[in-house]
């Protein structure tokens, strides 16, 4: 890994519930030494990637991250694609809608949307990481990732996040071959205790898988019923995605999602 890659991935341990750091827990967090973990945040300061709060010397995100992003949205606005998408899906289905997208080998959330149908809903964080052996968005990607990046992804160890999540590589490789057979990814407390959810891969122009949408409920609303019409939804939010920004279906997935929607009343 050249300085570069180094530097930016120290970025990677700032989320929502610790938006600052200081330089001993990034040191401790990434592995990286204090002296080497100091200097690479100081390019990084240096760029406006990150910058330090004066009274207590800890890091966070710094603005040049925003100008980016903001750049990034004007070039390629899916986030903006995304959320009419999202609301329609969340109001078709009665429950919390959203999008990932595949960003350097991690699934980050891009968008969601809320039902109002329910004061129980599922809640989702602004650019949340998720887990590829956790979440049925993970499967949904992971199913669908090249041979040679799946497995480098289940080589890492695979924390578990509830009691119920899959952390032996035969397992989740299983369930990745059920999500092929099938079309589309379904777990349950894998994530989240009492939560369900249903997810379908989503591709680029390429064809290669670029993220994932999903529909997220309480697992006692997620029954057969509720599943046969929210993955036929869900469905028809993919195909409308992927047609907004050119991405290509393969072959034999799209068959299946076709079999899936004629056989749904």
């Amino acid at each position: 890994m050249g300085t570069t890659s180094k530097a930016l991935s120290l970025l990677e341990y700032f989320d929502r519930t610790q938006p600052v750091i200081g330089l001993s827990d990034l040191a401790r967090l990434s592995g990286v030494n204090k002296a080497t973990c100091f200097r690479l945040m100081s390019e990084l300061v240096e760029h406006g990637l990150a910058e330090q709060i004066t009274e207590s010397r800890e890091y966070r995100i710094g603005p040049a991250v925003l100008r980016l992003a903001a750049l990034r949205e004007a070039a390629v606005p899916l986030r903006d694609l995304a959320m009419p998408i999202l609301q329609r899906l969340a109001q078709t289905t009665g429950e919390t809608a959203h999008m990932s997208h595949l960003v350097g080998g991690r699934l980050a959330t891009l968008a969601y949307a809320y039902s109002a149908a329910h004061a129980m809903k599922v809640m989702m964080e602004d650019a949340e990481v998720l887990p590829f052996h956790a979440t049925s968005s993970g499967y949904a990607v992971l199913a669908h990732m090249t041979p040679p990046l799946a497995e480098a992804i289940l080589s890492q160890p695979l924390a578990p996040v509830t009691k119920s999540t899959p952390v032996r590589a035969p397992d989740v490789r299983s369930r990745m071959a059920e999500v092929r057979r099938l079309g589309h990814a379904r777990t349950a407390e894998t994530f989240e205790a009492d939560v369900a959810s249903l997810a379908l891969p989503l591709f680029d122009a390429r064809g290669a898988v670029s993220g994932a949408i999903a529909v997220a409920a309480p697992v006692t609303r997620m029954l057969p019923s509720a599943s046969a019409r929210t993955l036929t939804a869900l469905i028809a939010a993919a195909r409308e995605a992927m047609a907004g920004w050119g991405g290509q279906i393969p072959d034999e997935l799209d068959a299946l999602w076709r079999q899936t929607q004629e056989a749904t009343p």
